[in-house]
C-alpha cells in the first residue's frame, strides 16, 4: 500500500473519529461537539412539542404551517443524525469490522429508535395507503427523550438504578403475574354463576385481578357474593404488598446509587490514590498540546479536564488549552523516606527578610520548594529575594544512620 493510500485512510479515520465525537453524548472537547449536543436536545424538544401542539384544534387552525415546518426540519435532523451514526459506527464498536459494526448499530435498541424517529415520516410518500399505520410508528420518536437522559448525570441515575436492579424487578413482576393468574381463576370460579355476563371467562377475572392487585380499582367489575368479597379483600391486601415490592427495590437502588456517588472520594482514598489539580497558563508547555503528546510518568494519568463550567473526560487527542484545570491521578507511595514539611512566615525582623534564596544559610538536607506571596505560589529560584509577609515552604529529609 503506497503512501497516498495510507494518507487517505488516515484522513478518513480522522474524519470518522471527529463525527463520532460530535454525535456522542457528553464529548465536549471541541466547540462543535457541544453545539451539536445543544442542537440535538432542542430538536427533540421542539419535535415532541409540535407533535403534541398540533393535536389541539386552536393550534392546528392558527399555527399548522409552523408546526408542520418544525416537524419537517427536526425530522430531517434526525435522519442526518442517523446517517452520521452509521458512518461512525466503527468507532462505537472498534473490535468489529466496518460492515458488522454498522449492522450492530442498526439492530441495537438505540439504532432502532433512531430509525423509527424519522423513517415513518417519509414512508407515506412511497406508500400512501399505509399513512395511518406509519403515523402510529412515529410515536416511537418520544423514546428519543432517553437521549436527554444521557446528557445529565442526575437523570442518568434512573437508568443505572433500573439496570442494576433489573433481576429483582423482573422477579417481582413475575410474582405479580402469577398472583394475577391465580386470583383471576379463583374469582372466575366463585363469581361466574352469580355474574355470568360480568365474569364470562378467565380473562374477565384477569382484568379484575389486574385492577385490584395494581390498586387501580376501576369498579367496572367487582364481586357480589360473600365468598367473592372475602376473596377480593384478601387479594386487595396482597396487591398493596406486591406493588410495594418494586417500589422498595427502586427506592433502595436510588439510595445505593447516591451513596456510591457521595463516597467516591472516600473510595479513592481507600484505593490509595492521590489526585492533584493543575491550572494551565498560556506560557506552560502543555498549552495547546494533545494529551498523547505529553511525557507523563508511567503511573500518572489525566482523569479529567475542567474547562470553564464543563468537565471533559480526556481522550488521547484531547487538546489542553489555556485556563484548563487538569486533574491528574497517581498512586500514593507508602514506603518512602520520611520528610518533614515546614512552613515559615517571614516578618520584618526575620533573618531571611531581604535575602536571596541562594544566600540563605540552611542545611543541605533542607530544600525550599515554594514561596507564597500575596496568595500566589512562586517557584523558588536562587535569585529570588525573600520579603516580609512571604510564607516559605521547605522540607527536610531524614538521613538514615548507617552505623545503626
Amino acid at each position: 500500500m503506497n503512501a497516498g493510500n495510507l494518507e487517505k485512510r488516515f484522513n478518513s479515520r480522522r474524519i470518522k473519529v471527529k463525527i463520532f465525537n460530535m454525535v456522542s453524548v457528553g464529548v465536549i472537547d471541541e466547540p462543535i461537539n457541544k453545539f451539536y449536543d445543544v442542537i440535538s436536545i432542542i430538536a427533540i424538544i421542539l419535535n415532541l412539542a409540535a407533535a403534541f401542539a398540533i393535536t389541539f384544534d386552536y393550534m392546528e387552525e392558527h399555527y399548522k404551517g409552523l408546526l408542520l415546518a418544525i416537524e419537517a426540519v427536526t425530522t430531517a435532523f434526525f435522519a442526518v443524525d442517523y446517517v452520521l451514526r452509521i458512518v461512525s459506527a466503527n468507532e462505537l464498536y472498534p473490535k468489529l469490522s466496518e460492515g458488522k459494526s454498522i449492522i450492530r448499530y442498526i439492530f441495537s435498541f438505540t439504532g432502532l429508535i433512531d430509525l423509527l424517529s424519522f423513517l415513518p415520516y417519509y414512508l407515506p410518500v412511497f406508500f400512501p395507503a399505509g399513512s395511518t399505520v406509519f403515523r402510529l410508528f412515529r410515536v416511537a420518536r418520544i423514546l428519543r427523550l432517553f437521549r436527554i437522559n444521557s446528557y445529565y448525570d442526575q437523570l442518568n441515575v434512573i437508568t443505572e438504578v433500573i439496570v442494576s436492579k433489573s433481576q429483582q424487578l423482573l422477579a417481582s413482576v413475575f410474582i405479580i403475574f402469577i398472583l394475577m393468574l391465580a386470583s383471576s381463576l379463583c374469582m372466575y370460579s366463585v363469581e361466574h354463576e352469580a355474574q355470568p355476563r360480568v365474569f364470562q371467562n378467565a380473562f374477565s377475572g384477569l382484568w379484575w385481578s389486574a385492577s385490584t392487585l395494581l390498586t387501580v380499582g376501576y369498579g367496572d367489575i367487582y364481586p357480589v357474593t360473600i365468598t367473592g368479597k372475602i376473596l377480593g379483600i384478601i387479594i386487595s391486601f396482597l396487591g398493596v404488598g406486591m406493588v410495594a415490592i418494586p417500589t422498595g427495590i427502586i427506592s433502595a437502588g436510588f439510595v445505593e446509587q447516591y451513596q456510591r456517588l457521595k463516597t467516591v472520594g472516600d473510595y479513592a482514598e481507600e484505593e490509595n490514590l492521590h489526585f492533584i489539580r493543575v491550572k494551565i497558563l498560556e506560557s506552560d508547555t502543555w498549552n495547546e498540546k494533545k494529551i498523547i503528546e505529553l511525557a507523563l510518568p508511567r503511573d500518572v494519568i489525566i482523569v479529567a479536564i475542567q474547562r470553564g463550567a464543563d468537565t471533559i473526560i480526556p481522550r488521547g487527542d484531547t487538546v489542553i488549552k489555556k485556563n484548563d484545570i487538569v486533574v491528574m491521578c497517581a498512586e500514593k507511595i507508602k514506603e518512602i523516606q520520611p520528610i518533614d514539611l515546614k512552613e515559615i512566615v517571614i516578618n520584618e525582623g526575620h533573618s531571611w527578610n531581604g535575602v536571596a534564596i541562594k544566600n540563605l544559610d540552611i542545611s543541605r538536607q533542607s530544600y525550599i520548594f515554594m514561596v507564597r506571596r500575596n496568595g500566589k505560589a512562586i517557584l523558588p529560584k536562587g535569585s529570588l529575594v525573600i520579603k516580609a509577609g512571604d510564607v516559605v515552604l521547605l522540607y527536610e529529609k531524614h538521613v538514615k544512620n548507617e552505623n545503626v
